[in-house]
C-alpha cells in the first residue's frame, strides 16, 4: 500500500508509509498557513468547522448614586475610609470613560450609516439618470424604426416637447 503525496504533504495518517519525502509542510507565508488550515478542514467534511462567537459588549459598571459617610482622602478620615473613597473614585472614572466611549461609538455608527445612506441615494440617482437615458434612446430608436420620415423632419422628440411647452406659455 503506497502513501499518496499531495503538494508535499503526506495525506496518509501513517507516517511510516510516507517515505517519498512526504515531510509535513511548514507554512512560510500566510498563504501557506491558510492553505494548510483549509486542507485540514477539508479532510473531514462532515466535521463542523469551529466558528468563534462575537465578543460580548461591556456593560456599564454600577456606581451608587449617593455615598454616605465617606470623608475622602482629607485629614481626619479613618485609615479604612481612604480605600473606600479610592475604590469609588476609580469606579466613577471607569463609568465616565465607558459613557464617553459609548458616545463616540454611537457617533461613529451614525456617521457610518449616514455615509451608507448617502452612497445608496447617489447610486439610485445615477441609476435613474442612466435609466432615463436608456429609455430615451430606446424611444428614439423605436420612432426611427416606425416612421423614418417623421424622425428626419424632427430630429429629437425633446425639442418638440420644449417647443410645445414654450408655445403654451406664450
Amino acid at each position: 500500500m503506497m502513501a499518496v503525496l499531495e503538494k508535499g504533504v503526506c495525506v496518509k495518517s501513517d507516517k511510516r508509509e510516507c517515505k517519498e519525502g512526504g515531510k509535513p509542510m511548514i507554512a512560510k507565508t500566510p498563504y501557506d498557513l491558510q492553505r494548510l488550515k483549509l486542507d485540514k478542514l477539508m479532510k473531514n467534511v462532515e466535521k463542523p468547522a469551529p466558528i468563534p462567537e462575537r465578543p460580548k459588549e461591556k456593560s456599564m459598571p454600577h456606581v451608587p448614586d449617593f455615598v454616605r459617610n465617606v470623608m475622602g482622602s482629607s485629614a481626619g478620615a479613618g485609615s479604612g475610609e481612604f480605600h473606600v473613597y479610592r475604590h469609588l473614585r476609580r469606579k466613577e472614572y471607569a463609568r465616565q470613560k465607558f459613557i464617553q466611549e459609548k458616545g463616540e461609538k454611537e457617533l461613529l455608527e451614525e456617521a457610518y450609516h449616514k455615509k451608507i445612506e448617502d452612497n445608496r441615494k447617489a447610486a439610485e440617482e445615477r441609476t435613474a439618470k442612466k435609466r432615463a437615458k436608456r429609455l430615451k434612446k430606446k424611444k428614439q430608436k423605436k420612432q426611427k424604426n416606425d416612421d423614418p420620415q417623421t424622425v428626419a423632419n424632427n430630429p429629437s422628440s425633446d425639442s418638440e416637447s420644449e417647443n410645445s411647452s414654450n408655445n403654451a406659455e406664450n
